[in-house]
């Protein structure tokens, strides 16, 4: 599939807009100088300050998809009039401050009053509208806001990056929508047989807490037939394999489907080399794996070997209890971080080759930094890459490839992408990568083939 461009989203225009309003709110801000101390007429400014406050964004909707960020770009239309007339307000209060003071200190007080006030309202406004819709914020941003929240100039260094990533996801988002409208009627992704998603270690499936993040719904939007493995979090390659045979068989005597295309992440792609060697093969069209570490991770023998046997014993023990509580009928923590060391992977590669007649992709990428990823691979970065090299925070270059058809992604910008980017569990829009579409395009080139 030929790679569609964008559709543009006016952003001048709102942008624009927003400045209004804050220059509007700007007069409102600063109106009780020219009342000659008739302070009764503060009234009609502070209604009008109160309808602004819910007008902001209005007529910038257009072709925004959804309500959360419909009050999202309200949110960001409020803290972009705020970012205004705070910074207006301010200077014209230094300057009413040198004309009115000491004598006029009774108009000085009462306009700074509800300069202050009218601009808390905006402010709040803006921020409990984002905090409450934006994804792109994390956790990251909304702690670093309320942290720096009155330290100057940190505080305005932040609300700048919160209005340019909330208003980014609104953009990105609506174009997103956009684009998949417009070829909806090409199903691009509608493949001749499904595709199944088959997590990695130490997750699950879960309904409302996609180990995918937003690329299933992407998928489903542009044709495709989506299911996921529904196997355990933890356990050993053989046993994870015998489960995703199960799920694959499952899934063909259930829709007559024939076979399935799978896309594997990480120790996902593992479990399904020993699957089709093992009785999946006839049910399996084509086989993609992605971040899977084909020659395993050396890190993990040498923290095998330096970690206390006991300290071992109690981490697994309490993954296990946990990993029960949430669906794992018999998870192995120590079981699946083994089949995972470079010592066992080395041996299972060997035994288990590209298969004949499945069309194999492997899939890798790198994260630039520790500081690039998100826990945990912002923590096992720099361990993986003094024993390995460069990696995508917790598989190295040298461990990704398997079969012919590799692609290695290596985004222009700084922060590359990650081992947990790769299936959008964080949701964040990276710039130069869109994952959802790098997705859409790999499922589209599956029925380009004919699978």
């Amino acid at each position: 599939m030929s790679r569609e461009k964008k559709p543009a989203v006016l952003t001048a225009i709102p942008a624009l807009t927003d400045v209004l309003w804050g220059l509007l709110y700007t007069a409102l801000c600063c109106s009780v100088y020219f009342m000659d101390e008739n302070y009764y007429l503060i009234i009609p400014p502070v209604l009008l300050a109160m309808l602004v406050n819910v007008a902001s964004g209005v007529g910038t909707y257009g072709g925004i998809p959804t309500v959360s960020l419909k009050i999202c770009r309200h949110g960001v239309s409020a803290l972009t009039a705020f970012f205004v007339s705070a910074a207006l307000s301010a200077g014209f209060h230094v300057w009413l401050g040198f004309r009115l003071l000491p004598d006029g200190y009774v108009t000085f007080i009462v306009s700074c009053a509800v300069f202050v006030s009218l601009s808390a309202m905006l402010f709040w406004n803006g921020a409990v509208s984002v905090y409450l819709t934006s994804v792109q914020l994390g956790v990251k941003y909304r702690v670093l806001g309320i942290v720096f929240f009155l330290i100057p100039p940190l505080n305005i260094i932040m609300l700048y990056i919160i209005i340019r990533r909330s208003s980014g996801e609104v953009r990105a988002e609506t174009e997103r929508y956009i684009l998949d409208r417009s070829r909806a009627g090409l199903r691009v992704c509608a493949t001749r047989y499904p595709v199944l998603l088959v997590h990695g270690v130490f997750f699950r499936d879960f309904k409302y807490l996609s180990y995918w993040g937003r690329i299933p719904d992407a998928l489903t939007a542009n044709g495709a037939q989506v299911y996921t493995g529904d196997h355990s979090s933890a356990r050993a390659v053989a046993d994870s394999a015998a489960e995703l045979t199960e799920r694959i068989k499952q899934i063909v005597r259930d829709t007559g489907c024939g076979k399935v295309n799978v896309i594997a992440h990480s120790k996902g792609g593992l479990d399904m080399r020993y699957a089709i060697d093992n009785g999946a093969a006839p049910y399996v069209a084509s086989l993609t794996t992605v971040s899977t570490p084909h020659r395993g991770c050396a890190f993990a023998d040498v923290l095998l070997e330096k970690i206390p046997e006991k300290v071992k014993l109690r981490i697994e023990r309490t993954y296990n209890k946990a990993a029960r509580k949430l669906g794992d009928k018999d998870p192995d923590f120590m079981a699946a971080v083994r089949d995972l060391t470079a010592s066992s992977c080395s041996v299972f590669d060997r035994a288990h080759p590209v298969p004949d007649g499945i069309l194999v992709l492997s899939i890798g990428s790198e994260q630039k930094g520790a500081l690039a990823g998100t826990f945990p691979v912002s923590l096992t970065y720099h361990l993986v890459r003094r024993f390995s090299g460069k990696n995508d925070g917790l598989v190295s270059f040298d461990s990704f490839r398997f079969g012919e058809n590799y692609e290695y992604i290596t985004p222009k910008h700084s922060r590359g992408i990650s081992h947990m980017d790769m299936t959008d569990m964080t949701r964040e829009n990276i710039p130069d990568f869109d994952v959802r579409e790098y997705y859409v395009r790999l499922v589209s080139s599956l029925k380009e083939k004919g699978l």
